[in-house]
């Protein structure tokens, strides 16, 4: 069931991107007269279609895409039967460059202008809620998890500054803007001094796997017994939910991360601690060596704690459109920072390249409206971006050859054209081959 509502919020979001881009050409091209004989949402075999006038409108199989078909333009169809005639008023190829110039970038901008919207309609809509870096500093800094430990980060550490610079949410630690910064470190205040911890130029990649964020850093919280585990040691010894770890094999403990760190290195035979129950104090002294390092059970976090450092801000209308704006190119700019550096090498193509299925499991298994809109409006802005790429059979090398021409008053021979679509699809799905294949293999590792 899970997999099936990931694949609804793809194929939703997807469609949706798709429709609006081959618009973007189709409204262009009406508008300088070229004849579009269909508009598809989707690559063949067709599901269903109608008719308007000149114009096909279909809903295809594939949902992975769609196209405009325009008279006298080579394109995925390669109809170059219909290439050998004489040219014709409506057609695409019998229009000046610069007009044919803009029905190629028609839906590029569009998807910038949708990515745009959607970013405003979410900050509108939804407004941010943060939590507060000095209230967390205040509770005892973070607990770091096994990928922070990679890079010099503590449990304990209170990280102060990112790049020299003061900051103010724990939100802003893993922005993507943070890591893809280049020679980019935290300062943290670590038994009172300030040490630098350098964020390697590839360290984003960490993210690309949920359970890696989540070990990251977090938040310190007390020691509080949630669910209890069967057939466990607090399940033996009936630890109940609410009971709270005050000392752990004779050393005072104030966070989960201290008993959760002290049970997994322990090497003895028998293990001590005290809880509070209520306004008892009850100690404990258990045999430990068939425990697997593990007491049995989940934390508890009080959904009321910290809440006094979380930060809700509600922006209205107006205000809105300067910063939807603003964080609709921030994340562009992010986008294409992380695509220079994966050309670059700094970054590994294997592991910073997702398709369909990553995609779809970033929408996650249960439906999520402002996760949904948040992620349709990122990759509104990377198709565009991605689009605009020079390579023969996207809309960016339509662009550069019409840019050419432009500059050099000389049009490539049809024949030319012709060729570089067909490399240019042979790359792209060797492509599509790479991306799909790491896709599955991310699954299984």
């Amino acid at each position: 069931m899970d997999w099936m509502i990931m694949l609804a919020q793809l194929l939703l979001s997807l469609s949706f991107l798709v429709a609006v881009h081959e618009l973007g050409h189709l409204i262009a091209a009406k508008y300088f007269g070229m004849r579009v004989e269909q508009f598809s949402i989707g690559f063949p075999p067709k599901i269903w279609s109608f008719k308007k006038g000149e114009t096909e409108y279909a809903i295809s199989a594939i949902p992975l895409g769609g196209y405009v078909k325009i008279s006298g333009m080579i394109d995925e169809s390669l109809d170059t039967e219909t290439m050998k005639q004489e040219p014709q008023p409506w057609e695409f190829r019998s229009k000046p460059a610069w007009q044919r110039l803009i029905v190629m970038l028609g839906g590029i901008f569009v998807n910038v202008i949708v990515g745009v919207l959607i970013f405003i309609g979410i900050t509108y809509t939804y407004g941010d809620t943060y939590i507060l870096k000095d209230a967390i500093n205040e509770a005892g800094g973070f607990h770091v998890g096994s990928v922070g430990q990679e890079i010099g980060l503590k449990t304990g550490d209170k990280i102060v500054k990112i790049n020299g610079k003061d900051f103010k949410y724990l939100e802003d630690i893993i922005k993507p803007e943070t890591l893809l910064g280049t020679d980019a470190y935290y300062t943290v205040e670590r038994d009172g001094k300030l040490v630098d911890i350098n964020i390697p130029a590839n360290f984003i990649q960490k993210f690309n796997k949920k359970e890696n964020a989540q070990n990251f850093v977090l938040f310190r919280f007390p020691p509080v017994v949630g669910k209890v585990a069967e057939n466990t040691l607090a399940d033996r010894i009936s630890l109940q939910q609410g009971d709270r770890f005050i000392e752990f094999n004779g050393k005072p403990v104030k966070y989960f991360d201290e008993v959760y760190d002290a049970t997994k290195s322990f090497q003895g035979d028998t293990i001590s601690f005290k809880i509070v129950r209520g306004e008892q104090v009850l100690t404990f002294k258990e045999d430990f060596r068939n425990e697997k390092n593990q007491i049995g059970y989940t934390p508890m976090i009080d959904e009321n704690y910290l809440d006094h450092a979380k930060v809700h801000i509600k922006y209205g209308f107006i205000e809105s459109i300067p910063l939807g704006t603003e964080r609709a190119f921030t994340t562009l700019k992010t986008q294409i920072t992380a695509f220079g550096k994966v050309i670059s090498g700094v970054l590994s193509p294997k592991e910073s390249l997702s398709g369909p299925i990553g995609i779809m499991q970033a929408f996650g298994s249960n439906w999520d409206w402002e996760r949904f809109w948040q992620l349709t409006g990122v990759l509104s802005l990377v198709l565009a971006f991605m689009n605009l790429l020079p390579i023969p059979a996207l809309d960016g090398g339509h662009v550069m050859f019409l840019s050419y021409e432009i500059i050099s008053r000389r049009k490539p021979s049809d024949k030319f054209l012709e060729n570089a679509q067909k490399v240019g699809m042979v790359f792209l799905l060797a492509l599509m081959v790479f991306i799909f294949a790491n896709d599955i293999i991310k699954i299984f590792n």
